[in-house]
């Protein structure tokens, strides 16, 4: 599983082809993984989001805990953003749907209403298995046959 969980990145900029499931979901636990190591590492330094949110003062005076952990958080979204866009475009290829669907999904959650829906519709489609076979996309990468992802 740790080597679907990396393959995003050696993968980055790769918007063609296909993604399995385990690819996306193996992803997306490392970066839930990661997101509760920063905030764990945040709380036990003294960073208090309570105290962020009460004093809504964004002056100069935030102190260096808040500063370091905005700053690695930043670093951190920007690292795994392009990955992040590819391998949801991979998985849409899986299903044999244009990646022009995750700019859909993610135009129409900034709705009110309909953002839930379409937020949920996303998932459902994210749990789904892929085409089975080759698509117009590229092969099935779970034939091992068929594909080179670890090649």
């Amino acid at each position: 599983m740790l080597e679907y969980m990396i393959l995003p990145f050696y993968r980055y900029a790769e918007f063609s082809g296909r993604s399995r499931r385990m690819e996306f979901w193996s992803f997306a636990f490392l970066n839930f993984i990661m997101m509760g190591i920063l905030v764990g590492l945040a709380v036990s330094t003294g960073f208090s989001f309570r105290a962020l949110i009460q004093s809504a003062q964004f002056s100069g005076d935030l102190g260096a805990a808040t500063i370091a952990f905005f700053a690695i958080l930043g670093m951190y979204g920007v690292a795994t953003l392009v990955p992040s866009m590819a391998v949801h475009v991979r998985r849409l290829h899986d299903r044999d749907m244009s990646g022009w669907w995750c700019l859909g999904f993610v135009l129409l959650g900034l709705l009110p209403f309909i953002g839930w829906i379409s937020n949920i519709v996303y998932l459902a489609i994210m749990f789904l298995p892929g085409s089975s076979g080759p698509n117009r996309y590229g092969e099935d990468p779970r034939e091992p046959a068929g594909s080179q992802i670890f090649a």
